[in-house]
């Protein structure tokens, strides 16, 4: 059998590969075998997540996966949906998709890669760039204020909206079990290492 990690399309310290394992991780302890669940992605370095966990899987649009990921977990509501995005493809390009997510409420999970920028393309700064950092975009450091997506999702009834970090594992994974078992949407917002990009 084939690893997934042969054929694996990050950078050497990614936050990506502990988030990954921590998804994988909790389906196999919550038993929801690989025909019972669905993992949508977007685009972005998050895109390619989709890929690398057995079952069925979408990549979309930039900016699209909630909205896909709603009409599967509709149309097939015994299956355990979870949507993945970065911080840019959710938070910028997919905004209006993750408010009315929130106030839609369908139980699913939402699991952001949040690595403070757009690294697929360089290190362009994102919705979540600290104040003062410099990226692509902002070479003499962000002059705009990150705003805080957990908050953000809270304020639009969102249940379950949670920060984590990809660094502290068992959390993590007792975190995206939590969030899976849990009946309604849920957000869980992944704070992670970008070796090649976040220098901040």
């Amino acid at each position: 059998m084939r690893s997934w990690l042969t054929n694996i399309q990050w950078c050497p310290g990614c936050g990506d590969f502990l988030i990954i394992m921590a998804i994988k991780n909790a389906f196999k302890e919550l038993g929801i075998e690989s025909h019972q669940r669905v993992v949508v992605s977007g685009v972005g370095c998050s895109g390619k997540a989709s890929q690398y966990i057995d079952g069925y899987a979408a990549e979309t649009l930039h900016g699209r996966t909630l909205p896909f990921a709603t009409g599967v977990k509709i149309t097939k509501p015994e299956l355990t949906v979870m949507a993945v995005w970065g911080d840019g493809d959710g938070y910028w390009i997919g905004m209006g998709h993750f408010i009315h997510a929130c106030r839609r409420d369908i139980d699913m999970t939402y699991i952001v890669f949040n690595n403070e920028n757009y690294a697929l393309t360089t290190g362009q700064a994102s919705p979540t760039t600290p104040l003062g950092a410099k990226t692509k975009t902002t070479p003499t450091g962000n002059t705009i204020a990150p705003f805080d997506p957990v908050e953000l999702a809270k304020q639009a009834w969102c249940r379950f909206a949670v920060r984590a970090d990809s660094l502290k594992f068992a959390e993590l994974k007792q975190t995206i079990k939590d969030a899976i078992q849990h009946p309604w949407f849920s957000l869980i917002d992944v704070t992670q290492a970008c070796p090649s990009f976040k220098r901040w």
